[in-house]
């Protein structure tokens, strides 16, 4: 052990000196602009030693870690230390392609398992990534791999975010296992030192929830001063000092301590006695010695808890800004050192001017020694730890249960189609993995786990079932079941989703995860889609119902602006179809979509960078609309996946055109055949996804900049042929933002129909009329933007 120490101990001081350095770097040497670089030189320094214990030490390499997003630095110097770091990214960090400012699985080229930077999401990841493993090693899928350890490490202050007790009381109902919360308690939030007594609340919470809570408060430099004469009464002021208290004196150093101590705990004896017995460093140095800056401590207790699987919360004392000038003051969360500071603490640290980025500059043990340990080390040993998995084939099309002339809602066509899917002894069938937060029946995925199952890791008994009450739901709980039920809270849903769909590259096992959720309530989860989306994390997300459509249930359940959601969100692909033949098709596109990681110049068809995949967001309804008599042959199929095509063609002297996306279809139909009649040339324009549209759109125009002068995209193509004089008329239960770009395209005029305002309840004809969606509403509409064009005519004549 004592070696093992020793070489821990200098690896911390290169890990410590690296991360420093590069912020300083990053701040004051790099050439840059008047924007200040940041970085948070404290936030590092306080999981040093815990960063170090586990990294070289502790970690296998099947374990997965969320970093602190504060201590990206010190995860970039241990991977440069390890090789999986350059020194240019590093000198670049925080700049264009360099090191990230928070650790990033998509961007870093370091082995990150998880991104950081929303603070307290990369800590639910490990909780839900946990439960993933425990799917996949219960389907039989982990191939003979052992199962790994999700730990995060997590700043005290992170602890406020609500969304992690929302996870933890998942994780308590699905028996959660092998998952480590490393707190580092350090006292000091941005703005503020943590209240008194904190500490004790979270081990109370966890406690709660089957949780060991193991408490590292002193170092083994404290605990020999406690077994000294009078170390009962420093053991007793210490565990009583208050916070503030405890990082000012810390601030101060060994002569502020030796004041503060003589003066409320000396006696003229033995407690003097041991205060007298050391130097002020030597007072400041155990006064430092927490538990969380104590590598025996540390690895004891991470070695013992490594014995079980049981979830543990380690609660970590530390000082923010350990071991440099900034630490334990207030401010010194954003604080930087001053170029003189940094001076000091390089030739406190022993570095050679010239040498600041040598990996081992700070060490004072020969080079390949420490080398050779960081190598051996159980977590770098097999190099970078990325999994892949085959992609699961495809079938070439999907049921389409909708029937000509009969009415059908996307909603339930939805439902019918992963029923469809279900009976059929698929792979595709086998690893789809649905979820949702306590809407599994009313978002119509109940026939899928009738037949698919509940999963849980025990088999469970279905009481109703064994007492012979009837009902239409047979639900059987158990190890081989593919829906995860989730508690009423969205953002467990996209957190869930996020890990299901990395589950390829942190288990090595593909799953295709499908999660339900009402349309309106996105935006309670907004923030952890778009930390399961920067993942690259691969789901299929089924928002239903969606709009003032669902008209009854009042603004509260009426969606206004997530298409724009969809629109806007990176590695997300939206789409809203009308009709269920439409739908049939983008599920299989979004199933094989999902799995896509491929890379290359975009098509030349939409522009699109369809070769990487991505994400899906379907926006259905609950309003059933005759479905069309038609086949979808290829072309219309292509169509449908590029983002809209002409359910009636413009004439070639269309005055005006109406372009509809999704559960609108039947206004607009109606619209556009009573407009017909003294407009023969009018066409109907069906967007199935506005997102891909608009995206082409975009590309195509990067494309032609860049010299690719004959770059068009689809929706280009679509209005190629009319007029430019004439109008267009968009209609959405959505925002009308959504579609009022089309005018952009060609400089067409534009009347975008829309919602700009909560709904309220009511039947769906009283509010597509409040907020003129209804047939009147279009072919007025329609009316005002052909005037503008009789108007210019009649000015063109005269």
């Amino acid at each position: 052990m004592s070696s093992k120490i020793s070489y821990l101990s200098e690896i911390e001081r290169c890990v410590s000196w690296l991360a420093a350095w590069t912020i300083h770097h990053a701040n004051h040497i790099r050439e840059g602009d008047e924007v200040k670089v940041g970085g948070h030189q404290a936030s590092c320094a306080s999981l040093s030693t815990i960063m170090t214990a586990l990294y070289c030490s502790v970690l296998r390499t099947q374990d997965r870690v969320a970093v602190k997003p504060h201590a990206a630095p010190i995860f970039h110097a241990l991977q440069y230390l390890a090789g999986n770091q350059t020194r240019e990214k590093l000198e670049n960090f925080r700049g264009f392609q360099g090191a990230q400012s928070y650790p990033s699985r998509t961007k870093d080229v370091d082995d990150v398992d998880f991104s950081t930077g929303s603070v307290g999401l990369g800590v639910a990841q490990t909780l839900f990534s946990s439960l993933v493993q425990d799917y996949v090693s219960a389907h039989g899928w982990m191939n003979d791999r052992p199962e790994g350890r999700m730990v995060s490490l997590i700043g005290d202050a992170e602890m406020d975010e609500g969304n992690i007790y929302e996870a933890l009381i998942e994780g308590w109902k699905h028996g959660l296992r092998n998952c480590w919360w490393i707190v580092d308690y350090n006292r000091q939030s941005l703005d503020a030192v943590v209240r008194e007594g904190l500490w004790a609340r979270f081990e109370q919470i966890f406690t709660n929830f089957g949780w060991d809570v193991v408490i590292l408060r002193h170092g083994s430099l404290q605990e020999a001063a406690f077994a000294e004469p009078g170390g009962d009464k420093l053991r007793q002021w210490i565990e009583k000092c208050p916070n503030q208290l405890y990082s000012a004196l810390i601030f101060q150093g060994g002569a502020a301590w030796r004041r503060r101590l003589l003066d409320e705990v000396g006696d003229q004896g033995p407690v003097t006695a041991l205060i007298e017995r050391r130097s002020d460093e030597e007072l400041q140095a155990l006064m430092a010695n927490l538990g969380g800056h104590d590598l025996p401590s540390l690895l004891k207790a991470f070695e013992a808890a490594s014995r079980h699987d049981r979830p543990v919360c380690f609660i970590c004392y530390t000082i923010k800004g350990y071991g440099l000038p900034l630490a334990g003051h207030k401010d010194n969360h954003a604080g930087r050192m001053t170029p003189t500071q940094m001076e000091g603490f390089r030739q406190q640290m022993g570095v050679k001017p010239g040498q600041e980025w040598e990996k081992w500059a700070a060490a004072t043990t020969l080079t390949e020694e420490l080398d050779d340990f960081v190598a051996r080390a159980p977590f770098f040993r097999e190099g970078r730890r990325r999994r892949s998995a085959p992609a699961i084939p495809v079938p070439p099309a999907l049921p389409s249960p909708g029937q000509p002339g009969k009415p059908l809602s996307t909603q339930m066509g939805f439902g019918q189609i992963l029923n469809d899917i279900a009976r059929g002894d698929t792979p595709l069938a086998e690893r789809i993995v649905t979820t949702s937060p306590d809407v599994t029946v009313s978002t119509n995925l109940g026939p899928w786990v009738n037949r698919r199952g509940l999963f849980a890791r025990e088999s469970m008994a279905d009481t109703f079932k064994d007492e012979r009450i009837p009902s239409i739901y047979s639900w059987e709980l158990g190890p081989k079941g593919q829906h995860l039920e989730l508690g009423i809270a969205e953002s467990n849903l996209m957190i869930m989703l996020g890990a299901l769909g990395l589950s390829h590259a942190i288990n090595g096992a593909r799953l295709l995860p499908v999660g339900t959720v009402y349309d309106p309530f996105i935006y309670r989860s907004a923030d952890q889609l778009n930390y399961a989306c920067y993942q690259d994390a691969r789901f299929l997300l089924v928002a239903t119902p969606s709009g003032v459509t669902l008209a009854p249930e009042g603004g509260a359940h009426q969606s206004i602006g997530t298409p724009l959601i969809g629109m806007s969100q990176d590695g997300l692909c939206s789409f809203e179809p009308a009709f269920v033949d439409e739908l049939s098709v983008i599920m299989r596109f979004a199933f094989d979509y999902m799995q896509r990681d491929g890379e290359g110049d975009p098509g030349e068809t939409t522009w699109l960078r369809d070769q990487t995949g991505g994400s899906v967001y379907l926006r259905l309804s609950t309003r059933p609309l005759e479905q069309p008599a038609r086949q979808i042959d290829p072309d219309l199929e292509q169509d449908i996946i590029n983002g809209a095509y002409w359910l009636r063609r413009p004439g070639p002297n269309a005055s005006i055109i109406i372009a509809y996306q999704g559960v609108v279809a039947q206004e607009a139909i109606t619209a556009t055949g009573l407009l017909a009649e003294d407009r023969r040339d009018i066409g109907l324009l069906a967007i199935t996804s506005a997102d891909r549209l608009n995206a082409g759109w975009q590309a195509a125009e990067r494309a032609r900049q860049r010299g690719a002068v004959g770059a068009m995209s689809h929706i280009e193509r679509l209005l190629a042929s009319l007029p430019r004089d004439s109008g267009i008329v968009t209609v959405i239960d959505g925002h009308p933002a959504t579609l009022s770009w089309l005018g952009g395209v060609y400089g067409h005029r534009v009347k975008s129909l829309g919602v700009e305002h909560f709904g309220q309840t009511g039947t769906i004809a009283d509010l597509y009329r409040h907020h003129g969606l209804d047939t009147n509403a279009i072919m007025h509409a329609a009316q005002a933007v052909s005037h503008g064009r009789t108007i210019r005519y009649l000015e063109a004549l005269s």
